[in-house]
């Protein structure tokens, strides 16, 4: 008998679109009417919406999570000279923002489990020159800020989370973007809160590094172009922010729906050879992502796109071997569990539109191909 196949997309846009359509649309057309369409009022009340949201007093509309870093990093200062500790297991823009400022990236190892930077490799790393840690809550769990910002504290550094994955995960009961001086996050349409094209947001309960952020997303301007510093054009539009605010208001539950599938595919593979995320116990992860370790995983990656499930790689080379930041010196086998993750991890469809069936038929296909 012909196996019948199910068709899951790794992620499914349009399905989360026609939730929303009518909400999203008015207010489109009330931007649209209006004619303000770069910062102004829908900018603002979605900055006020989120500090309620995670509990922060600032919150800065920005264009990309991108310019959310580089934006952040001008506004602290750091440049030529400095040094910024981070994860080598993360997307390109957190070292490259580093890069951009002239500071230098330095790189430390990552957990195994919870595929975040490891807290225990961090001191060592501390130069006269080291100015910022920037922890990436990777795939939507928080890294393990107490003792980052215990080291963090003795050495006067400063803290950037890069919170692009993990817009309302918590840990001890605080959301991400609480915990340093300054938290970046990702708006781009794929992300737990995503926009409809590129934004982003740096949070921050530090009152003038927020009026820093400000001055600097306009080009440094003061009103009549009266430029105080340097800046760039890092300013969200208000399209974008009234699809945001639509869309907070959903957030929690689709939040809630991923863990429920995060769950489900727990239970699966419980005792097999795939290795489901290791969530800290006082962490709440939204699960941005569902990533496994798994043996032979290019083999499992054909299997299951044969068969009809989307899957994908983050990441397939780590930071520290990337050909543009070859001048720093790394070589392969520097940070050993970050590159056998590169050749391990693969994640799997997790978005919130999915049904618990089709979650099912993912899981055991995964472990179908390993009997």
């Amino acid at each position: 008998m012909k196996e019948v196949l199910m068709q899951v997309p790794f992620f499914d846009l349009k399905a989360q679109y026609a939730e929303y359509r009518a909400e999203v649309l008015k207010a489109i057309d009330e931007v649209c009417e209006s004619q303000m369409f770069c910062l102004g009022p829908a900018v603002t009340r979605f900055e006020e919406q989120i500090c309620d949201y995670i509990g922060c007093k600032y919150a800065i509309g920005v264009s990309s999570g991108t310019d959310a870093l580089l934006v952040s990093l001008m506004s602290l200062g750091l440049g030529p000279g400095d040094e910024v500790i981070t994860t080598p297991f993360t997307f390109f823009a957190t070292a490259a923002s580093v890069a951009r400022v002239g500071a230098k990236p330095v790189f430390v190892d990552v957990d195994e489990d919870s595929y975040n930077i490891d807290p225990a490799g961090i001191e060592e790393k501390v130069t006269e020159r080291t100015r910022a840690i920037i922890p990436v809550h990777l795939f939507g769990q928080a890294a393990q800020m107490g003792p980052i910002l215990e080291i963090a504290g003795r050495y006067n550094l400063t803290v950037i989370e890069d919170a692009a994955q993990a817009m309302g995960a918590m840990q001890d009961g605080s959301r991400c973007g609480n915990f340093g001086d300054a938290a970046c996050f990702s708006f781009y349409p794929t992300k737990n809160l995503g926009a409809f094209g590129d934004a982003g947001l740096v949070t921050t309960n530090d009152e003038r590094l927020a009026g820093r952020v400000r001055l600097l997303r306009v080009h440094g301007q003061m009103p009549g172009y009266v430029h105080e510093a340097i800046g760039g054009n890092f300013r969200m539009d208000n399209i974008q922010a009234v699809v945001l605010s639509v869309k907070l208001k959903h957030l929690d539950k689709w939040n809630d729906r991923r863990r429920e599938y995060a769950g489900i595919y727990d239970e699966i593979f419980a005792g097999s050879v795939v290795r489901s995320p290791g969530i800290h116990s006082n962490n709440v992860s939204t699960y941005h992502q569902y990533t496994v370790t798994v043996p032979d995983r290019d083999g499992l990656q054909k299997y299951l796109k044969e068969k009809g499930i989307g899957c994908a790689v983050f990441y397939p080379r780590p930071l520290h071997l990337q050909d543009c930041f070859s001048r720093l010196g790394y070589r392969a086998g520097d940070f050993g569990t970050a590159e056998k993750l590169c050749e391990e991890v693969l994640s799997l469809p997790i978005y919130p539109e999915l049904t618990a069936g089709q979650v099912e038929y993912v899981g055991k296909s995964v472990l179908k191909f390993y009997q």
